[in-house]
């Protein structure tokens, strides 16, 4: 070993230790459990994306109703990654994030979606700070989360079966799908667990497609008549306009409402508000109420946070939007009328 590496060896070995003490401390002197007199714990809730958006905000209020009773109080950042994607873009935010904690000095992070964990949460691992997140889609190994004592949170998995089948009980037809996907790195683990599931037996994925502007997805969608009898949309926020900027995936979705003649799939609530036809939703509010609890866990039982399991949540709701039904002349028998939550109307049109 050279000098100079091993100089680097032993910095990084204190570097660890005091972390390790630090923690240990943390634990020792109870600063993960929350007061009953006094002032509230601070709480910094750092979203990946930005508000107004359903998923982001179900996931907050979820969170604060899991943590129940316990003295608080928040601030919020929003890191804006789904309309600025760009790496400078992220870059200015994540530091953002990270010189408010320095500032605010919270005892909690509650982060949500990948993005965060990125830009936020693994800047702080095994360090005082407690760490929730929730919406995850990748292994929380790939962050470094198996290996931290102060992280913890809810992994966010998809209903690509299950929605499927609630398509079909739309649309019988339906027997091959196309994929499509933008270029963002968070769907990677998505089409892995995608590709693992059992799908109905007469159903074929005929296409995975990458698409990465808008003008391309207009193309497409054009052609897939001729090869597929619906669309699984999944990734729709990274189609790029002329001046390659991020199309706003509300407009990808009414411009999809206007000219697609195809049903459709997606796993998120907000997406049936704004056309897509069917989906067996994974709930925001859910992420959020199983990520409080586990705060609470921390906070009020004492329990330490690498001890408690990172898993998803497993409760779907499904979702009809009415409105595309009838533009797409598909008839909905009542029994699925009563047995799914239905959107009657476009957002757009409220």
């Amino acid at each position: 070993m050279t000098p100079s590496a091993a100089r680097r060896s032993r910095r990084h070995l204190l570097l660890a230790s005091g972390a390790s003490l630090l923690l240990a401390t943390t634990r020792a002197t109870g600063q993960w459990n929350a007061p009953r007199d006094g002032p509230p714990i601070r709480i910094l809730h750092a979203m990946s994306y930005h508000t107004p958006w359903r998923w982001t905000e179900g996931q907050l209020e979820g969170f604060k109703a899991g943590l129940g009773d316990v003295k608080a109080e928040y601030k919020v950042i929003e890191l804006d990654t789904k309309r600025h994607s760009d790496a400078r873009h992220m870059a200015e935010r994540g530091r953002a994030a990270r010189a408010l904690v320095e500032e605010w000095k919270p005892q909690v992070i509650y982060t949500t979606d990948d993005d965060a964990q990125e830009l936020v949460t693994r800047h702080y691992l095994d360090t005082p700070i407690l760490q929730i997140f929730s919406g995850v889609n990748k292994a929380p190994a790939q962050y470094g989360f198996d290996k931290a004592r102060n992280v913890t949170g809810v992994l966010e998995q998809e209903h690509f079966a299950e929605s499927v089948r609630l398509l079909k009980r739309m649309v019988p037809t339906v027997q091959r799908l196309v994929v499509v996907l933008d270029d963002a790195a968070m769907w990677a683990p998505v089409v892995q667990r995608m590709k693992s599931v059992v799908l109905p037996p007469d159903v074929r994925i005929v296409a995975w497609e990458t698409i990465r502007t808008f003008d391309e997805y207009k193309q497409r969608i054009a052609a897939y008549p001729a090869m597929a009898d619906a669309i699984a949309l999944i990734g729709i926020f990274n189609f790029k306009d002329a001046a390659g900027r991020n199309v706003p995936y509300q407009d990808v979705l009414r411009w999809t409402v206007e000219n697609s003649s195809l049903p459709d799939l997606g796993f998120w609530v907000d997406r049936v508000h704004h056309g897509t036809l069917a989906a067996i939703t994974v709930s925001e509010y859910e992420q959020g109420l199983a990520a409080g609890r586990l705060a609470r866990k921390v906070l009020v039982e004492g329990k330490p946070p690498h001890e408690l399991p990172m898993l998803p949540t497993t409760k779907g709701l499904p979702v009809i939007s009415l409105a595309r039904a009838k533009k797409l002349g598909i008839k909905v028998h009542s029994d699925l009328l009563l047995s799914t939550r239905v959107i009657t109307q476009f957002d757009w049109s409220k």
